[in-house]
């Protein structure tokens, strides 16, 4: 028997078995396979190891997906982690390439997958409180958000949770700097039904040129004098 003669649904479990790339390879053959392959059923998972990823054309977005991960390990991460004051040319170069990357692919899950149950960010340094903000809005059903080296997040997202996050469960701000003590307890007054993990967050020392703190420590000593 030939592939194609089997029927829709062990087709659609046959394709369950294989990644992304060997999906999109596998559809490429025949107008049958093609079908299968765009079938909204088969994409109820999608996980991410780099941003490059997210421009390929081996998957497909839409109100059935409920499980999204994008953890990028990479040790250029470390780069796009750098406060951008201290960044080199060469290393805001490298940024510039890839900053919206994520965050328009996030847009995007936010306008058309209004089912997310799960999202999971490691090491996406260039998303911001807004990209967040309106997939807290648009994915009502969101149970599980889980961010870890998003050093662009702030208490706006943590604000946008106490907002939004009706049917939140977990949530976990690790390794995001500029989220602060005062944010995680507001979180934590609000939906006190969350599970809430910070590890080494509120403690971090915040993205901020060393003028700024120096103006900051000057004209904390002028009051006290005062």
């Amino acid at each position: 028997m030939h592939i194609t003669q089997l029927n829709r649904e062990c087709l659609l479990h046959l394709f369950s078995f294989l990644d992304k790339n060997s999906r999109k390879s596998l559809a490429e053959t025949c107008h049958k396979l093609l079908e299968v392959f765009q079938d909204p059923i088969l994409w109820s998972s999608l996980n991410f190891s780099s941003p490059v990823e997210l421009k390929k054309r081996n998957f497909l977005l839409g109100p059935a997906l409920k499980y999204l991960s994008i953890c990028w390990y990479s040790e250029r991460v470390k780069v796009c982690n750098i406060e951008d004051w201290m960044k080199n040319n060469f290393q805001k170069d490298f940024c510039n390439r890839h900053e919206n990357t994520v965050t328009d692919f996030l847009l995007e899950v936010g306008n058309r997958c209004p089912n997310l149950l799960s999202l999971t960010l490691s090491g996406c340094g260039h998303v911001t409180d807004d990209c967040l903000l309106l997939l807290l809005r648009n994915c009502p059903s969101l149970k599980t958000l889980k961010l870890e080296n998003c050093v662009r997040i702030t208490d706006r997202t943590l604000e946008a949770v106490t907002l939004y996050g009706g049917s939140l469960q977990t949530l976990h701000v690790d390794f995001c700097r500029n989220i602060t003590q005062p944010g995680l307890e507001r979180v934590r007054e609000k939906c006190p039904s969350v599970v809430l993990r910070a590890e080494r967050s509120a403690n971090m020392i915040p993205d901020s040129k060393p003028e700024k703190k120096f103006l900051l420590e000057k004209s904390s000593r002028k009051l006290v004098q005062l």
